[in-house]
């Protein structure tokens, strides 16, 4: 890998006589840190030989005994980094959230984010233990967001072995539930993010089924539809007329609500789970549905559910009771310029390897939109999907690009770098 990633540098740094002179100025801002990539590079395969320690350690959302586990790994680690530790109880599913801090002689304040649970069930690890093969890692949550954990781990660590000046105060948060929607820790989050300049967030490069070197500028928000229809129970052969179908007035519903979305806006409304009736023989009474709503933009919420319950008042079968109801979940991380100029930055120092960086807006929802601060515009500054390259995430096919290491521990020391020193300190 790391000659590959040599010989790359190499063809990019190549100048022809004829295009030198035209050229000298944007090649002294592509050429990378030699310092910065050899730290980095010494940390490929330990950053290995974490990741396989943590896969093979079950951490799906609730799992107390193998969060435990994680959490004892992740304070020693920390400690033995110089920061202080301190564990905040996330209840709603068990675990903690591990708050590290650094503190520097600078006055910049910067964290660092990302979960250590799982979407896999207990067991998972002793069936697919960590695995190299054809140039990625699998195992349960390889990417998702245990590549991330270890790209902050090794960053840090690499940070250490430059022993860089002035730089400010450094914080780690490690959450246990982010894959329930993060209930026992949200808070803990936006408080901490809140006293911060800056806030990188280590989810995967974001991909559907390959993998995407990406870095995220805005993600959806969720929101959790429900609808629920009341009728009368009648007996289905012998007199339904004086039955209600609930089941029908259900389906009526899901018909007038399908185009409360907004594709202009990026905003969908999906049903996706439909319950209704108890036997076959009887009129149903009784019927709901269940949906997922993600957004962009904040008022979208207020609109679907003005608009969902205007439009509910129409009935197919009369005298049935009809609600519609809409639960906020994790906000968005809307478009917005300080991340773009931040994710433009980033996107230079992949220059500096010879790497493309994108940035994408993406329809899952993150932690970082609990760091983002809605009512302080710029500050802090957020920047999601800095851990490794991956895909298929939440599948046993799950997957880490083992050649993304590098260039994302590249990637993430020299941003940590420049955000936790003074303006102008750092290349």
């Amino acid at each position: 890998m790391t000659r590959r990633l040599l010989l790359a540098l190499a063809g990019v740094l190549a100048v022809t006589p004829a295009l030198a002179p035209r050229r000298a100025a944007a090649e002294a801002d592509a050429r990378p840190d030699a310092g910065v990539l050899a730290a980095v590079t010494a940390q490929e395969k330990p950053l290995r030989e974490t990741l396989a320690e943590l896969v093979n350690i079950d951490t799906g959302t609730g799992t107390v005994a193998g969060l435990a586990r994680v959490e004892a790994i992740l304070r020693a680690r920390l400690e033995a980094l110089g920061f202080t530790v301190d564990a905040r109880p996330a209840p709603t599913f068990g675990g903690n959230t591990l708050v590290g801090t650094l503190k520097g002689g600078g006055s910049r304040r910067l964290m660092l984010l990302v979960h250590y649970d799982t979407v896999f069930g207990e067991g998972e690890a002793g069936k697919r233990p960590y695995t190299e093969r054809d140039g990625r890692a699998y195992g349960p949550g390889v990417a998702d967001a245990k590549g991330g954990i270890a790209v902050i781990l090794h960053t840090l660590a690499a940070l250490k072995t430059l022993g860089i000046p002035d730089l400010g105060t450094i914080t780690v948060v490690f959450n246990p539930d982010e894959e329930r929607g993060s209930r026992g820790s949200n808070a803990v989050i936006h408080g901490v993010a809140a006293d911060q300049d800056a806030v990188l967030s280590f989810e995967p490069s974001f991909a559907v089924e390959e993998a995407s070197d990406a870095a995220t500028i805005a993600t959806k928000g969720i929101n959790y539809a429900s609808l629920t229809v009341t009728g009368r129970s009648a007996h289905a052969g012998g007199a339904p007329e004086t039955g209600r179908n609930a089941v029908t007035e259900l389906a009526h519903q899901i018909l007038q609500l399908q185009d409360l979305g907004d594709p202009g806006k990026g905003t969908s409304l999906h049903w996706t789970v439909v319950q209704g009736g108890t036997k076959s023989n009887i009129i149903p009474d009784q019927a709901r549905a269940e949906g997922d709503m993600r957004y962009f933009e904040p008022g979208e919420y207020d609109r679907v559910l003005a608009e969902a319950r205007r439009i509910t008042q129409a009935h197919r079968v009369p005298d049935t009771q009809v609600a519609f109801g809409l639960t906020k979940g994790r906000p968005p991380l809307p478009a917005n310029p300080e991340t773009r100029a931040l994710g433009e930055r980033a996107q230079a120092i992949y220059r500096e390897i010879g790497r493309d960086l994108r940035l994408v807006e993406i329809g899952g929802g993150t932690d970082a939109a609990y760091a983002f601060q809605p009512g302080s515009p710029g500050r802090p500054v957020v920047l999601e999907s800095l851990g490794v390259v991956g895909g298929r995430y939440h599948s046993p096919e799950e997957f880490a690009v083992l050649d993304s290491i590098v260039p994302r521990l590249y990637l993430a020391t020299r941003l940590v770098t420049q955000l936790a020193q003074p303006a102008g300190a750092g290349r």
